[in-house]
């Protein structure tokens, strides 16, 4: 990392755990401040307390709720001044069929996996705007780009996430403000232990994560470099480039392979 780069002001939300905590270890080690968030306060100073380097933050909000994020905002700002990074990155895993799933539960997902980053960019956007610097990355996944059964409110939230991403890309293009949008699928983290629905899916995706080719701190590195190099879209999970080209250029193909996987689970019921 370069000087200019050492001097970073990064805030990760759902920094308590996963490739959030990851992420921040990452950037501390590279000489930047990190501001830890978390909804669970002590998650965020157990995270803080294991980084090098000095001056870091650990903070409370929750990105479902408006007041908390808007405390957030404030405290960061008397603290630092502002932001030079902007990982939104807290979600929740969830999955149901369309007509198993009920409108509370529609509501709880994207107040949290959609609107959570709106309300980190509507935020910290208008600072970025005024140093005409600054990065926003916001996590989706690679479920918001290619639809799989039974994942219907976390496939729909996620890709709401990579339509924002890109709109925001749009908007900020020539303001000096770089976007980008971080699409994994499974790898070895703890993102289950935030479920919400259907128990067989919860089965199936512990078995995909079981089965995983990609470490947490693999894919970490590679959200930290993709970032570094400007990237937009961010698949830092070997399989899916393959797979996401399979299925812009060869959709009946892809569709099949759905069809049999929603079969399997249909049959696992």
């Amino acid at each position: 990392m370069s000087a200019s780069e050492s001097s970073l002001r990064v805030l990760i939300t759902g920094a308590g755990s996963g490739l959030g905590r990851a992420l921040a270890q990452r950037y501390a080690q590279r000489g930047a401040r990190v501001c830890c968030v978390d909804r669970d306060l002590a998650r965020a100073e157990e995270t803080q307390r294991g980084l090098t380097g000095q001056g870091h933050l650990a903070l409370h909000a929750d990105v479902a709720l408006d007041a908390s994020m808007q405390a957030l905002h404030e405290a960061v700002v008397q603290a630092w001044g502002g932001i030079d990074l902007l990982f939104n990155n807290a979600g929740i895993a969830s999955g149901g069929a369309m007509v198993a799933t009920t409108m509370e539960e529609w509501e709880h997902v994207i107040d949290i996996n959609l609107l959570g980053v709106v309300r980190g960019c509507r935020l910290f956007l208008p600072g970025m705007l005024a140093q005409k610097q600054g990065k926003i990355i916001n996590t989706a996944s690679f479920a918001g780009l290619a639809s799989a059964p039974n994942m219907m409110t976390y496939g729909v939230s996620k890709a709401a996430v990579v339509a924002l991403s890109d709109q925001l890309r749009a908007e900020v293009l020539d303001q000096g403000v770089q976007v980008s949008v971080i699409c994994p699928a499974f790898f070895q983290t703890n993102l289950l232990q935030s479920w919400q629905g259907d128990a067989r899916m919860r089965k199936f995706g512990e078995k995909m994560m079981g089965n995983a080719v990609d470490t947490l701190d693999e894919v970490a590195d590679r959200v930290v470099d993709a970032v570094r190099r400007g990237v937009f879209l961010i698949m830092p999970t070997r399989r899916e480039p393959g797979r996401w080209r399979l299925k812009r250029w060869a959709p009946g193909l892809y569709f099949r392979m759905v069809r049999s996987m929603a079969r399997k689970l249909a049959g696992a019921g």
